[in-house]
């Protein structure tokens, strides 16, 4: 059985529940970090600390023990190595802007900035030598310039421009993703199944709490799950009919438990259904 599909049945046990506060979450307090045994990457860059996790930690963000983000972070050795890590990166930062963008055309502009301004922190920085090595310059200027340019007065057209200057980074710096062989259908449905799990954790995370960051982190992950679903659906659906159909499935759902932007007053989905539907996902694309 290869890594990854080692890793993806491993996380079927931890991927569709909260695990305990043992990484950074969303705009809370870094943690210590934590080994990934599954992942063994051949020839890893050596960051400051090789076995960190970065991006989506899971419960107790700002401290609380409530929220927090996705399921369990990012292995920067693995990142190096393998595409659809690599991708899932990028895609927590995509996320962030969905979520960033569309907070702020719903008026919620505190929500937007702060947005915009986590992958900073969270991803960028810490996937810094991953990036150098793979010749992916530095963009991060592009979030914290558009986290300020909300409270500088900008539109939305003009916050919305910024965000599209995001996305096409993130597409360049995706272009330079390593590769292990994988297809581009393989890939993009292992990053599909990532933001499907980040997203189907954090609503049970916003299902927990009255605070309006954990449900708009997970409006951004289902966003970006479907992105990447409907960005290779042809190569997925022709290469793995079922992951496809799982990963429809699921988007289904996440639809309905994240209607738009702004949390609603009830967040009665059935958490049982997402999180069967994310788990077959995971084991259909770990096939």
């Amino acid at each position: 059985m290869t890594t990854r599909k080692l890793k993806r049945w491993s996380r079927l046990g931890l991927g569709t529940a909260l695990a305990t506060g043992t990484l950074a979450a969303c705009g809370g307090e870094p943690a210590d970090p934590v080994t990934e045994p599954e992942i063994v990457a051949e020839a890893p860059v050596t960051p400051p600390d090789d076995a960190a996790q970065i991006g989506e930690g899971e419960a107790g963000g700002e401290g609380e023990g409530e929220g927090g983000e996705g399921e369990g972070g990012v292995s920067i050795s693995a990142a190096a190595t393998d595409p659809v890590v690599f991708n899932s990166a990028l895609a927590i930062a995509e996320a962030h802007v969905i979520a960033a963008r569309d907070a702020f055309a719903e008026g919620e502009t505190t929500a937007a900035s702060e947005m915009f301004g986590h992958p900073v922190s969270e991803v960028l920085f810490n996937l810094q030598p991953v990036f150098e090595q793979r010749g992916v310059e530095d963009f991060s200027d592009l979030f914290t310039g558009a986290a300020v340019a909300i409270f500088d007065g900008e539109d939305a057209a003009q916050i919305n421009a910024r965000a599209e200057e995001i996305f096409a980074a993130l597409d360049a710096a995706a272009e330079k993703a390593p590769d292990d062989g994988s297809s581009a259908g393989a890939i993009a449905a292992g990053v599909a199944a990532d933001q499907i799990e980040r997203a189907t954790d954090m609503y049970r995370a916003a299902a927990e709490s009255d605070r309006y960051e954990p449900y708009l982190d997970g409006y951004g992950f289902y966003k970006a799950g479907e992105a990447a679903f409907l960005g290779s659906k042809a190569e997925i659906e022709a290469e793995d009919a079922e992951a496809a159909d799982a990963i429809r499935a699921s988007l289904a759902l996440l639809n309905e438990a994240y209607p738009t932007a702004l949390r609603p007053d009830a967040l009665d989905a059935d958490q049982s259904a997402l999180t069967v539907a994310a788990s077959q996902v995971v084991l259909a694309v770990g096939n």
